[in-house]
């Protein structure tokens, strides 16, 4: 099935299971608003611009796990920004939440490659930019198939596969996915840190942030 047979479909069911989803998680959305604005401070949500479908740039909105840059303290790596609150929120995915007002707003998709950085835009192949033929997603082929634990060559190769693959079983299968590697905590940072390194383009270190 293609994108113009099925995306009317999968568009519907993005907003119905998005608008449910915000309503249902509405309360715990927002004890988890006041426990970041307590322990790590404001801004609540972190905010910032990527590329969607056809590269159109939009607003990712997710909860704040990091610490803001101090200058006092000098060059801070990620691992030494993020918190323990924060660890949390990512280990458990809470910090997506918010993201599904970027889906019920058109800018994602429940389903499809995660977005990645602006910057990333022109150290992409002809083949690795199919990846924006489709909505991202919240979540994705690639992440589960190993999300941070993958080259990013292989994430690619994945994201790819998906926009080839497009289907309803093949989202409701990664859905299913999804729900068991949340639930296993499994998946969600390489060996080295909080994130996978900054990806330079194929043939340079393969692996994100």
């Amino acid at each position: 099935m293609n994108l113009t047979s099925y995306g009317p479909w999968k568009r519907l069911t993005d907003v119905v299971v998005s608008s449910l989803g915000i309503v249902i998680t509405a309360p715990l959305q927002m004890v988890v608003a006041v426990v970041i604005r307590l322990r790590i401070g404001s801004p609540v949500l972190f905010r910032q611009e990527r590329p969607g479908k056809d590269e159109r740039i939009f607003t990712l909105i997710k909860f704040r796990t990091m610490l803001p840059p101090d200058p006092s303290r000098g060059p801070m790596t990620d691992a030494e920004r993020m918190t323990a609150l924060g660890s949390l929120l990512r280990s458990t995915s809470l910090d997506e939440l918010p993201t599904l007002w970027n889906v019920f707003k058109g800018d994602m998709s429940l389903v499809g490659p995660r977005p990645l950085l602006v910057r990333y835009l022109d150290r992409y192949t002809p083949e690795q930019r199919r990846r924006h033929q489709v909505r991202p997603g919240v979540t994705g082929l690639a992440q589960v198939s190993g999300r941070n634990a993958i080259t990013w060559e292989e994430k690619f190769a994945k994201d790819v596969e998906y926009v080839d693959r497009l289907s309803p079983a093949l989202d409701l299968s990664i859905m299913v996915r999804t729900i068991g590697r949340v639930l296993r905590r499994d998946g969600i940072a390489d060996s080295g840190g909080v994130s996978m390194a900054e990806f330079t383009g194929t043939g340079g270190d393969p692996r994100d942030a």
